[in-house]
């Protein structure tokens, strides 16, 4: 058998090795000038300060169809409760993704290591915390000095090891951390444990959103999706419950990654197999979603989106910034409708406000999202 290959492989005419080079060469040249396309107009931000409410946006194709792991040896009892895990929500409708699951299950120990795989994601709380405090505080009537967030109760769905719902904790709100994962809430409980201010303003539980759902409906004035909804299950669903958390009037805030063909070279080519940036495997591009359909749903569920906004990552750096474009990375930020009332067909997507953020512009980077 071995024969017959190297024969087969040795028959290769000269023209069809020389095509092989060309390709390669080809495919490095295009990752290589990347930044050269961040740098077309369209990927320019506007002036600091400025507000540029978004009218539209160009529809996404990406190289597929529409829609993190670690190395190393897990131990015996690691494996046991992943599988334990599996079982459990295997039996019955959840947004819950056990393959997605196994991913974070060898990470579990490293989401306060700020070098290590979740790097990125301590970096993006210089933008996403200060997008949340703000878009709360246009609905806040009154502030208390040093504790801006006081008075507003927060889930942060997909807590992980509490990356964002300490910082959150600290601002003064009473924040609500949940990830089916039990080993991740062990490493936030115990992390938490080394700050005596978050003793009381934060809280973890090891379950589900749907699970949390049927005992804390209309609670919460914020609920909190940050890299979370490009693992879940069921996109849809999700939504469905994030509103039943929700007070009227109540905030949802999403932070994942667009559903094009430069997120696929960025998000997956670049930042997991040629960076390093985060796992190999961390992201499936089949589960991505475009700002477009991410908002159709949102209006369908009972929502009205306030602002979608593109954030750009510097690998070299390790640093985030908002970008005009969001073809790889994006922010959103939509509110519950306080009447129940919901057309029965699909609304069509339509403007927005931008909440005035200031946004930096940046020439040259990569966008990258865990």
């Amino acid at each position: 058998m071995w024969r017959r290959l190297l024969l087969s492989s040795s028959a290769r005419s000269p023209e069809s090795w020389r095509e092989c080079g060309l390709l390669q060469r080809g495919l490095r040249a295009g990752f290589c000038e990347w930044s050269a396309v961040l740098a077309r107009p369209r990927f320019r931000t506007a002036a600091a300060g400025s507000v540029q409410p978004r009218r539209g946006r160009e529809s996404a194709a990406g190289p597929g169809t529409r829609s993190s792991s670690g190395g190393g040896a897990q131990a015996p009892h690691s494996r046991r409760h992943v599988s334990r895990f599996i079982r459990m929500y295997s039996t019955s409708k959840t947004t819950v993704e056990p393959d997605e699951v196994k991913k974070f299950q060898a990470l579990s120990q490293k989401w306060w290591d700020r070098n290590g795989e979740f790097a990125a994601l301590h970096a993006l709380n210089d933008l996403r915390v200060p997008f949340i405090r703000d878009a709360l505080l246009t609905y806040s009537e009154t502030q208390q000095l040093g504790c801006p967030l006081h008075g507003f109760r927060i889930l942060d769905v997909g807590c992980g090891g509490g990356l964002l719902s300490e910082p959150l904790g600290r601002l003064g709100a009473m924040v609500t951390g949940i990830d089916p994962l039990e080993d991740n809430i062990t490493t936030a409980e115990m992390h938490k444990s080394f700050d005596p201010v978050l003793q009381e303003q934060v809280q973890y539980t090891a379950c589900s959103l749907e699970d949390m759902a049927t005992e804390a409906t209309g609670m919460f004035d914020a609920v909190i999706a940050s890299e979370v909804v490009e693992h879940v299950g069921d996109v849809e669903m999700f939504i469905r419950y994030a509103v039943q958390m929700l007070k009227p009037g109540g905030s949802l805030f999403i932070t994942t990654i667009n559903k094009t063909f430069l997120s696929y070279v960025l998000a997956i080519v670049a930042a997991e197999k040629i960076l390093r940036i985060v796992p190999n495997g961390t992201h499936e591009w089949e589960r991505f979603i475009s700002p477009d359909e991410l908002e159709r749903l949102l209006v369908f569920s009972g929502f009205t989106v306030e602002t979608i906004n593109g954030m750009l990552y510097n690998p070299l750096f390790g640093t985030w910034s908002w970008i005009s474009n969001a073809d790889v990375n994006y922010a959103l930020h939509a509110v519950k409708n306080k009447t129940e009332e919901q057309s029965d067909s699909m609304p069509e997507t339509g403007d927005r406000r931008d909440n005035g953020f200031s946004q930096s512009e940046s020439d040259a980077g990569s966008t990258v999202k865990l």
